[in-house]
């Protein structure tokens, strides 16, 4: 059937494979963004209550600087930013500046990135003792992922996961990015 053919192109990671392909024929490798969205489980997936972490689930997204996205990862509902920042982070493209928001300000973050040699635009929590400088321009330059997020939301099978497998998700994600973004 069509599901099961849905299916196992998702486990073996063909959509992501085409989205990834795609991106790094035609990606901006200066300057990188990354984010975190919410987007909640219909009660048909309820299987995910079961695994933990409510019906809600987190996708962190990087994107190039036209704000195309290149990179996927799905965390639990209730995690921070900078939680999904760790799994991101090693498969981060090498790049000149990462643009993030405050949700991702973290001293260790800071740090491996001066280690690959990525300058961080990153605002510093209003709880931290001393203030963090960044370049306000460039920092303007993020509303470009919050607006890919606005129009990948526009997909009601995006916005409301009916699936209760994880990576046939994700690929209803990865195709959806690969028609909006790269086709």
């Amino acid at each position: 059937t069509l599901y099961n053919r849905w299916k196992r192109w998702s486990d073996n990671g063909v959509f992501a494979r085409i989205m990834v392909g795609l991106a790094a024929k035609d990606t901006d490798p200066r300057t990188i963004m990354t984010d975190a969205t919410y987007l909640k489980a219909h009660r048909t997936a309820c299987s995910l209550r079961a695994k933990g972490g409510g019906r809600g689930r987190q996708i962190d997204r990087t994107t190039d600087a036209k704000g195309r996205p290149i990179r996927f990862f799905m965390s639990a509902g209730q995690v921070s930013d900078y939680t999904g920042a760790a799994a991101l982070e090693h498969s981060l493209p090498q790049a000149d500046w990462l643009l993030v928001d405050r949700g991702y300000d973290a001293d260790w973050l800071r740090k491996a990135l001066q280690d690959r040699g990525i300058k961080s635009c990153t605002i510093g929590r209003k709880s931290r003792k001393k203030t963090v400088t960044y370049d306000n321009r460039r920092y303007k330059r993020c509303k470009r992922i919050e607006i890919m997020s606005g129009r990948l939301k526009d997909s009601r099978r995006v916005v409301t996961r009916y699936d209760r497998c994880r990576e046939t998700y994700l690929s209803v994600i990865a195709l959806a990015t690969t028609v909006l973004f790269w086709l």
